[in-house]
């Protein structure tokens, strides 16, 4: 079962905000500004192989549907499974999310700006 937020601890919230995981030790981990500025490259370079080219290039209807895959997997793994399955979920829901933006012509900064 997934923690409430009112039950989430305060030096959870430190670790996170550090790079720390459970045990506290540093994680290597992309932000999403970063994940942003990876994938935006890709696409402006049109890397061979590159799995987020050939998204793109199938067009918004797809990267739509995917996005729809992921928030209801996300949703499941929230009702049935642990908070690691529901992060899993997540990071493709953010990489899909970052998909429809470059799709689109949106920066991180177009939706920070609306948050």
């Amino acid at each position: 079962m997934v923690d409430s937020p009112s039950s989430v601890q305060n030096d959870h919230f430190c670790d996170w905000r550090e790079g720390r995981g459970k045990e506290g030790a540093r994680e290597a981990m992309k932000t999403f500004d970063e994940l942003y500025l990876e994938l935006a490259e890709k696409w402006r370079e049109r890397t061979l192989g590159s799995g987020s080219v050939d998204a793109l290039d199938k067009g918004i209807h797809h990267i739509g549907k995917k996005l729809l895959e992921e928030a209801a997997e996300t949703w499941m793994a929230a009702e049935y499974e642990g908070a690691e399955r529901v992060a899993e979920e997540l990071s493709q829901l953010l990489y899909w999310s970052q998909l429809v933006m470059i799709s689109v012509g949106l920066t991180p900064h177009d939706v920070y700006s609306r948050l």
